[in-house]
């Protein structure tokens, strides 16, 4: 069992309010998260904005047409977007906060004053769609850049489902560090992170994760964090794996959990 486990607020905190916006990640700052967690698309003009999906669309966010490629549009069209006005039917104790737009990543990494936690920064690169993104070389680029320019190279994980971004960031930037995300159980954690450019940390489904595989793991040097948990039952199974931190929707609540357990 981990002496301790890091919580990592999925999206902010989208159990709680709009997903990927300033609130969310308020929320999650407010109530102690170790990492805010978050996801980012491409504007047509280049701007890094915090969207988990590259199209907007109801309900999640809503605007001037039934839904819109981020890469089609420029940030000021993104900006017409109200992403906070309606609830997120799979999380009924969701509070709406109407007006809410969708976020750039410079006013998510401005919120650094208020504390001390990391940022788990995910690109979302689609092999399968390039329509949708930069090339991975210039998806980490971009990200840097911006890391670089309010001095948070201490307090970032870049991760990825897209291996090549990773691989990109690690030949800019080596001290930069790598979570890789996965979502089958097809290879070894350790082999994961080796074919994503050394990455530090793995970041599993949680139902791929078991005791054995994160005690290879950490023999190996590596941090275990999965994604996205949510129910008591599904932290204490990872809590007796013996995991790094937990991805969840609910970090309030992971929080509250956790100090009952003291392991916090």
């Amino acid at each position: 069992m981990a002496a301790n486990v890091l919580v990592h607020g999925h999206r902010g905190a989208r159990a709680m309010r709009p997903e990927n916006t300033i609130p969310a990640f308020e929320y999650a700052i407010a109530v102690g998260v170790d990492a805010i967690e978050m996801d980012l698309a491409v504007t047509r003009d280049n701007a890094l904005v915090v969207s988990h999906d590259p199209i907007l669309h109801q309900p999640i966010c809503s605007g001037p047409h039934p839904s819109a490629i981020i890469r089609e549009l420029t940030l000021a069209e993104v900006r017409e977007w109200d992403c906070g006005a309606t609830r997120n039917p799979k999380f009924p104790q969701q509070k709406e906060v109407p007006g809410t737009c969708v976020p750039t990543l410079d006013e998510v990494l401005a919120l650094s004053a208020y504390g001390t936690f990391t940022f788990d920064i995910e690109i979302k690169s689609f092999p399968d769609k390039p329509r949708y993104t930069p090339t991975p070389d210039e998806f980490a680029r971009l990200v840097l850049t911006h890391i670089r320019t309010y001095r948070l190279e201490a307090r970032v994980v870049v991760q990825s489902f897209d291996f090549r971004t990773l691989l990109a960031m690690k030949r800019i930037a080596p001290d930069i560090q790598l979570a890789a995300l996965i979502l089958d159980g097809l290879q070894d954690f350790v082999s994961v992170a080796r074919n994503a450019g050394g990455a530090q940390i793995v970041s599993p489904h949680y139902r791929l994760v078991s005791t054995k595989k994160v005690k290879t793991a950490h023999d190996a040097g590596l941090r275990i964090v999965p994604w996205t948990a949510n129910l008591p039952r599904q932290w204490d199974g990872l809590i007796q794996a013996g995991v790094d931190g937990i991805i969840t929707d609910d970090p309030a609540a992971l929080v509250a959990h956790l100090k009952k357990k003291g392991l916090r």
